[in-house]
């Protein structure tokens, strides 16, 4: 299975997030740290990926939805 990056995204637009609310909720000092794990120049954690997906509205038995 492959972590979906375009769908970890558009949920993130879909609940109306910015990058900025995201950095903020994860307790970060910058929105780069944010941008490049979208983008997939820096890899998710696991950790970050549950935290990522409860600030988005999904329980961590749900994180599954996030991969193909």
């Amino acid at each position: 299975m492959k972590l979906n990056l375009e769908r970890l995204k558009q949920t993130r637009i879909d609940n109306e997030f910015s990058q900025e609310y995201m950095t903020k909720e994860l307790g970060w000092k910058s929105r780069s740290q944010y941008s490049k794990r979208e983008s997939g120049a820096v890899s998710i954690g696991a950790d970050e990926l549950i935290a990522i997906a409860k600030i988005l509205g999904y329980s961590k038995e749900e994180v599954g939805y996030f991969f193909d």
